[in-house]
């Protein structure tokens, strides 16, 4: 059972917390059961499996970082051990709707 976790999508390699979660709560993840050593604050985020360093993040089945480090099943995935891999897919406008002009 992940209570009190979700498995968002069913590519995502993080569970989220659906409440507050105490150290010494078992999860029930993809090919194991953890007892977690630390509490996750609602709404953090555990390894579903195993994460390597330099591998993405999936929640909703999306991208949201980059593991800065291998990242154990069942650990806390928070900004201590994934850096963002969020980048720009849009071009700034102004209030009018148009693209500001570049700067001569």
């Amino acid at each position: 059972m992940t209570a009190p976790f979700l498995h968002l999508h069913p590519d995502d390699n993080v569970l989220v917390a659906r409440a507050s979660a105490p150290a010494g709560t078992e999860v029930k993840l993809a090919d194991s059961t953890v007892t977690l050593a630390h509490a996750i604050p609602l709404a953090h985020k555990i390894a579903f499996r195993d994460i390597a360093a330099g591998e993405r993040i999936l929640k909703y089945g999306m991208p949201i970082g980059i593991a800065t480090a291998d990242i154990a099943a069942g650990t806390h995935v928070h900004i201590h051990n994934i850096r963002s891999a969020y980048t720009p897919t849009h071009a700034l406008q102004d209030a009018d709707g148009q693209s500001p002009e570049t700067p001569k």
